[in-house]
């Protein structure tokens, strides 16, 4: 997400705090690499400008010296990023039923995002539901459908209906069980006065509690024409930004949202149910600057728990009765959560650490395959791992079943006889062994780690 320009605000921060003197060619470089950074993640080239000239004005400034210049300068940088990135939206659920309305035009990702706030609020103890009221899309019911089947929301839609007021009058009475309705509705290729009209009327009769636009971050400074127009024809609320996780023009859409005093509440960093984000700006940069983000981190790990799958974990753990059908469910929760480059940017201290290119890569690979090595054992195999060890016939055959070596799965054994081994002693520390989710991530964590040799 923004890989250049957070490399180059890193830079940046490092070369000031590393500067023995602030002379004016070392501020000059550092200006010139934030002025190219800023306008390649296409910031507006005026906000661009204004944030570099506080920055150098400041460098200069010879009446301040030495350690409190460059954290001076540092803390400004920090500042002046953090404004153009607005303020956070605190969005709460009220007491009364809560009804979201997605706006935007085709292709922006409402229908996706619907699906991924679902999954993020019934992980959070609401009651949701969907309703389908784009009638212009062909199959866009369908697909609201499959996605909500997969998280396993209520979804009400009428493919044949081609009036979104009697889809929802039909479903009226039935919508008044859920706390939550996320409303998904139709778009156009430009804002128009069909589509006006027709958001006009579903927002008079659903009554939304929060109308969001939905936009695309690839289309950059484009945003701020979208907002603007769509705020003053239906009077929105926030705005989601998709596809945050495969563009550099991220930085305009987000900047744009600002500047049409709009706040940017939720954002898309992948295809994934989970991969939706609320956006705090001050978490945000301080990701980008490589200083981690615990608090998105432990949002995501709500988001892609699955409380059953925990519960029979916990209990198992209690008992002393860990196998490997446990250890997978928490990789898999791990690779719900993303890539580990993007676990690690989370997590303080680690976004700066220097690893070896294709270190990561690697290693994620190796846990993917230790998950197909599980699904090729038998029950006896994954409940008494050890037994393995012993019959090498039965490595042969795992490692033909499942494309890992050998090596790789007596690697996997002797990781989990750590495991269960440190939940023992730990247990027998104690009266009691109940472990939450972040313990069992930090787990998962340390066994994908084991091994890694950095």
């Amino acid at each position: 997400m923004l890989d250049k320009l957070s490399g180059a605000i890193k830079k940046a921060t490092d070369k000031i705090a590393n500067a023995i003197f602030l002379d004016k060619n070392l501020v000059d470089s550092v200006i010139k690499d934030l002025q190219r950074s800023l306008i390649e993640a296409d910031v507006n080239v005026q906000l661009v400008l204004n944030i570099t000239q506080k920055i150098k004005k400041s460098a200069l400034d010879e009446r301040l010296k030495g350690i409190e210049k460059k954290e001076h300068i540092i803390k400004l940088l920090h500042d002046e990023l953090k404004n153009i990135l607005g303020e956070k939206k605190e969005l709460k659920l009220k007491s009364i039923q809560n009804r979201f309305m997605m706006l935007g035009l085709n292709g922006a990702g409402k229908t996706t995002s619907v699906g991924k706030l679902a999954l993020y609020y019934s992980k959070r103890g609401s009651k949701v539901c969907t309703i389908g009221l784009d009638v212009h899309r062909p199959a866009a019911s369908t697909q609201l459908k499959q996605l909500c089947d997969k998280i396993n929301i209520a979804c009400f839609i009428k493919p044949e209906q081609k009036d979104p007021i009697k889809i929802w009058k039909e479903y009226e009475k039935e919508l008044e069980k859920y706390d939550l309705i996320l409303i998904d509705t139709a778009g156009r290729d430009a804002l128009n006065e069909e589509l006006i009209k027709e958001i006009k009327l579903i927002s008079k009769i659903s009554k939304p509690t929060e109308t969001f636009l939905v936009i695309p971050a690839d289309i950059g400074q484009t945003a701020k024409k979208q907002a603007i127009t769509f705020k003053e024809a239906v009077s929105i609320t926030g705005v989601i930004i998709t596809r945050m996780d495969s563009t550099a023009k991220a930085g305009g859409a987000l900047t744009s949202c600002y500047e049409a005093n709009v706040p940017v509440v939720f954002i898309g960093t992948g295809e994934k149910p989970a991969d939706l984000e609320p956006f705090n700006p001050e978490s945000f940069l301080s990701r980008m600057l490589g200083l981690g983000d615990l608090e998105s981190l432990m949002e995501k790990i709500k988001t892609v728990t699955n409380e059953n799958e925990l519960k029979k974990t916990q209990k198992n753990i209690e008992q002393g009765n860990l196998t490997l059908r446990d250890v997978q469910s928490q990789l898999e929760s791990m690779e719900s959560i993303g890539s580990m480059d993007k676990i690690m940017s989370m997590i303080p201290g680690l976004g700066k650490a220097k690893i070896p290119e294709g270190k990561l890569e690697q290693q994620q690979k190796k846990m993917k395959g230790y998950k197909h090595a599980i699904d090729s054992m038998t029950k006896e195999e994954i409940e008494n791992p050890e037994i393995m060890e012993k019959e090498t016939s039965r490595l042969q055959r795992i490692s033909k079943g499942s494309g890992v070596s050998t090596t790789d799965i007596r690697n996997l054994i002797k990781q989990y006889k750590m495991l269960k081994e440190m939940i023992q002693s730990g247990k027998s520390n104690s009266e009691e062994s109940i472990m939450d989710q972040k313990t069992l991530m930090k787990m998962a964590k340390k066994f994908g780690k084991k091994g890694m040799r950095i």
